[in-house]
């Protein structure tokens, strides 16, 4: 029996769908090459905004047929999409042939929903969860060797009003330390290099933990003493919750990254203050001068969305100074979306079309000159690379990562692949870097 776990989204779902994989094999599955190849077909889904939907639609669509010529195949899907009840009766009344709709934090019962498949004619809902548990030792399936996602919290507690995450993944739960230490510690064991530990809001791990009073910095003292592990990752930092704490540990502790993924979202307090982000602009700019005081080295990538319900133009032209202002490295650029059941769906002054798509190809402008210039900084310097294969554009090329999350290309052989070596870069591009390979210090 074969399987095929197709994903859309963020890291958290890429390591939900590990997971996914991790039981099917215990089943006895084994992976299939195509999705006409399949006995089970697993869609793990995003919500986060309307065209990540569309594209599971669309993916619906083209399967009907695939499910006629062969009926007894499987098809089931997961992830936030379907924690929205609109979402499920949906799918139940357009899509019958869809045997099983269940939620990430079901996945324990994948087993017995499938079984039920064989004697049931109908679609299988199983979405209820409860939020306060959070199932440990489940098996998972790793393609990458060389880094691992590590979730060490679940939900989140923000409720921005745009941002329908808190309502499809549910309140923040925290990992207890001794699990995460317990599992990083494993991934170590079995040659993982670097981790990334996810989260909607990492800043705030602990803070729900109330029989073991930890923060996240304290978390990072004790990851970084594990042996085998030569870096860790991040992602997401909200702003309201980076404390001087964090950024004292990111500085002192030699296996952190010199990285952060900080999103701004907008750069007019008007704008944040509709959103819900609890911070202001002016608190932001103290932060990254914080984090380059601290960090001189560090690289900030961000996210920004454009066209908010409100933002005017000179909304907008506060997004542009603030991105001229910090100068990041990298940013994630997104038109807004309404989401359905969020306070920014309801709101008034909501932006034209057109607006949106002139506002973010204004901004993209920017920030693409802005990564070249930085990249361009890069040129003549010796940096250290974490090799993870093959480009994907290019396979006579290996590629990997610098610390401050850079993606360099270089010529060398397969036996680098997983080392940390000092690659020369000799030709920048806006969005990677092209070196030589200068020396091997790997083991």
């Amino acid at each position: 029996m074969k399987y095929k776990v197709i994903t859309w989204g963020c890291q958290m779902n890429v390591h939900d769908s590990e997971v996914i994989s991790g039981m099917l094999e215990k089943m006895g599955y084994v992976p299939a090459e195509g999705i006409k190849d399949a006995d089970i077909l697993i869609l793990n889904t995003c919500s986060v905004r309307e065209t990540a939907e569309q594209k599971v639609y669309g993916r619906l669509g083209q399967l009907k047929p695939l499910k006629q010529n062969k009926p007894n195949m499987i098809i089931a899907i997961t992830g936030c999409m379907i924690q929205q009840p609109h979402v499920v009766d949906f799918i139940k009344d357009k899509y019958p042939f869809v045997d099983i709709i269940f939620g990430i934090h079901n996945v324990s019962k994948l087993p017995q929903l499938i079984e039920t498949v064989n004697y049931s004619n109908y679609t299988i809902v199983e979405t209820i969860e409860n939020e306060t548990w959070l199932e440990e030792g489940l098996p998972y399936l790793r393609e990458d060797n060389i880094k691992a996602w590590v979730t060490i919290t679940y939900g989140c507690n923000n409720f921005c009003t745009y941002c329908i995450v808190p309502y499809v993944r549910g309140r923040e739960r925290s990992r207890k330390p001794a699990d995460i230490i317990n599992e990083v510690k494993s991934l170590a064991e079995k040659g993982v290099k670097e981790i990334n530990l996810l989260g909607q809001n990492v800043n705030s791990y602990g803070k729900d933990l109330l029989d073991e009073r930890i923060t996240f910095a304290q978390l990072l003292y004790e990851l970084n003493k594990i042996k085998g592990i030569e870096r860790i990752r991040f992602t997401t930092s909200h702003p309201k919750d980076l404390s001087n704490e964090l950024i004292f540990a990111m500085r002192d502790l030699e296996k952190i990254c010199e990285h952060i993924h900080l999103p701004i979202q907008a750069g007019s307090n008007k704008i944040l203050k509709l959103m819900n982000r609890n911070y202001t602009r002016e608190h932001y700019l103290e932060l990254i001068q914080k984090l380059r005081d601290e960090i001189p080295e560090i690289a900030i990538s961000t996210d920004i969305i454009v066209g908010f319900p409100g933002e005017t133009e000179e909304d907008f032209l506060d997004t542009l100074d603030i991105v001229q202002k910090v100068q990041y490295d990298q940013a994630f650029m997104f038109m807004y979306s309404k989401r359905k059941g969020t306070p920014a769906a309801e709101m008034e002054n909501q932006v034209e079309e057109e607006v949106k798509k002139d506002r973010l190809e204004r901004l993209m402008k920017l920030q693409d000159s802005i990564s070249a210039k930085k990249n361009e900084q890069m040129k003549e310097k010796l940096v250290e690379v974490l090799v993870e294969g093959y480009s994907k554009k290019d396979k006579g090329k290996l590629t990997g990562r610098t610390r401050t999350n850079k993606i360099v290309n270089f010529k060398g052989s397969e036996s680098l692949i997983g080392q940390l070596v000092m690659v020369k870069i000799v030709e920048p591009h806006t969005f990677s870097l092209f070196g030589e390979l200068y020396n091997f210090q790997g083991g």
